[in-house]
């Protein structure tokens, strides 16, 4: 038998990986990922766990009638610093920035002002035009 069959990674870990790869995520394995331009994931650190180009690029497939401003302002919200916050107070915060998408301000060319957009986030609508990743 296997000396590492009995492993939280082959018990637990591999069979999670394989559920998700069914449910049509894609899956990459960071273990030997090197940090910088180019790298696997667009990281400089390990500690950067929300992959912002990747980010950038679902919110303006999702909300392509928004300007580059407003995608950004929306990467910021999702991104902040909650450090400082209780820990279920942060989660709640983004919970419902990733419910009920987050308000961005656009301009109004027509009347030359700045008009309220809703973000959209998640597409909860139609799932499959959602970026799922399990790294």
């Amino acid at each position: 038998m296997n000396a590492h069959a009995y492993t939280e990674d082959q018990l637990v870990e591999q069979p999670a990986i394989r559920l998700f790869a069914d449910m049509g995520w894609q899956t990459l394995s960071a273990m030997d990922e090197t940090l910088g331009a180019g790298s696997l994931l667009g990281r400089e650190t390990r500690g950067e766990v929300v992959l912002v180009e990747r980010l950038r690029s679902a919110l303006c497939r999702l909300n392509a009638s928004l300007p580059p401003e407003a995608i950004q302002t929306a990467i910021d919200a999702l991104t902040r610093d909650r450090s400082a916050m209780p820990l279920a107070a942060a989660n709640r915060e983004l919970y419902a920035l990733l419910k009920e998408g987050i308000t961005v301000s656009v301009p109004d060319n027509a009347q030359g002002e700045q008009s309220t957009e809703r973000l959209r986030v998640v597409d909860w609508e139609c799932p499959e035009n959602n970026d799922f990743l399990l790294v």
